[in-house]
């Protein structure tokens, strides 16, 4: 009898425990879905994972979106264990791009950048709706503007999201003595390249993206080197020699992306032993197949992607990544700069458990322009603010 009375307490309590959890649920679910203005899901997973503390979303509206799913938003892994991308879908006009693209300019075209203005390419009506009719009978789903504005550590304007096993003095680390210094020499000093070479974008800002968009191809017109070739002439007009490296890294293979890239960054730096510093190309990926997010920000009148710069830590004692406060102490000075001449233009500095080639010298970052549901315009735009941050502080 006593051993039934114990199953029969045991079975009450499992009960109740079970109820009380479901109950839980079902409040965070309707807290959730009654919540104005309310994100989607997906940026509301989102949200835990990008760099941010605080967010400002802004809806674009779409007609006849199919639903969005459930999915959680997951910002781009840049580890390499996902499968090799499918290129049967780009473009059949791509071609594969130059093993090496120097960006050097005349004296006379070098004046003329000095004091230019970005032009943007803006669609007309006509170019949007020869665009809606080429994905006649597709589904089409929503892309959703976001600013990420504050990370989980800050030092006055600057912030930073940590996600290392170690802590962080900022106002020092932002204070401390760079690993090099930019020289007046008509010598290389800087060198831009790209991993994943193949990451493009979104072609118009209309709110949405079809079901066929696929954000790869190895035409340099539309993908990240497009954006690198920005950043190049603004520090070619400012006398800091630079060259933007465009060889394919991760096509026909994305696996091994990074250690080709390493062999081509080994390539100039033994050509050029005044390289300074190198910096890998890159955009975000966030969303899933049936929404997307963008982050954006707005410079002058004309809107832009925000720019977020990776910079790791040494978290294994790895002898040949010993210095990589020198590159934090860079990334902090950059993040600086556009912070005050740009304000929202950087999402938080992510710093993390990483290395992606960092250890090739001390002015090695990773930067991430834009996501793949930016327009191209938006990235390049990006791009050419961010030359000129970069050249603010390399020049100072």
């Amino acid at each position: 009898m006593k051993s039934i009375k114990n199953k029969l307490r045991t079975a009450f309590i499992s009960l109740i425990s079970t109820v009380l959890i479901c109950t839980a649920i079902l409040c965070v679910a309707v807290r959730i879905a009654d919540s104005s203005p309310s994100p989607s899901v997906d940026l509301l997973a989102a949200e835990m994972i990008f760099p941010t503390g605080n967010t400002k979303y802004t809806e674009n509206s779409i007609s006849n979106p199919k639903k969005e799913t459930a999915e959680s938003a997951e910002p781009e892994q840049k580890n390499e264990s996902r499968a090799e991308p499918d290129n049967t879908a780009a473009d059949s006009s791509e071609t594969v791009s130059k093993p090496e693209s120097v960006s050097e300019k005349k004296e006379s075209e070098s004046s003329k950048n000095k004091d230019d203005k970005f032009e943007a390419s803006v669609p007309t009506d006509k170019e949007i709706k020869k665009y809606d009719e080429s994905h006649e009978g597709e589904e089409k789903y929503p892309v959703t503007e976001f600013t990420v504005t504050e990370g989980n550590e800050s030092y006055k304007n600057i912030q930073i999201k940590n996600a290392s096993s170690t802590d962080i003095d900022i106002k020092s680390e932002l204070n401390g003595k760079l690993g090099f210094t930019i020289e007046d020499t008509d010598k290389p000093q800087v060198l831009i390249y790209h991993t994943h070479t193949s990451e493009s974008f979104l072609k118009y800002d209309t709110g949405y993206f079809y079901e066929s968009f696929y954000p790869r191809t190895t035409n340099e017109s539309e993908n990240v080197c497009a954006v690198g070739e920005e950043i190049a002439k603004q520090l070619n007009s400012a006398g800091i020699k630079t060259i933007h490296d465009t060889t394919v890294h991760d096509y026909p293979s994305y696996n091994g992306a990074y250690d080709r890239s390493l062999e081509t960054i080994n390539k100039y730096l033994k050509k050029y032993p005044t390289i300074k510093v190198v910096l890998d190309i890159h955009r975000d990926g966030i969303g899933t197949d049936t929404a997307k997010s963008k982050p954006v920000f707005t410079a002058d009148g004309k809107k832009a992607a925000q720019v977020m710069i990776l910079a790791g830590y040494n978290y294994d004692d790895c002898e040949e990544f010993k210095d990589w406060e020198y590159n934090l102490r860079f990334a902090l000075q950059i993040q600086n700069n556009a912070s005050k001449m740009y304000p929202e233009m950087m999402r938080p500095l992510s710093f993390a458990d990483f290395m992606y080639n960092m250890n090739v010298n001390t002015g090695s970052l990773l930067i991430e322009i834009g996501a793949e549901s930016n327009t191209i315009e938006e990235v390049k735009y990006s791009g050419y603010l961010l030359g000129k941050v970069l050249c603010k502080t390399l020049k100072k």
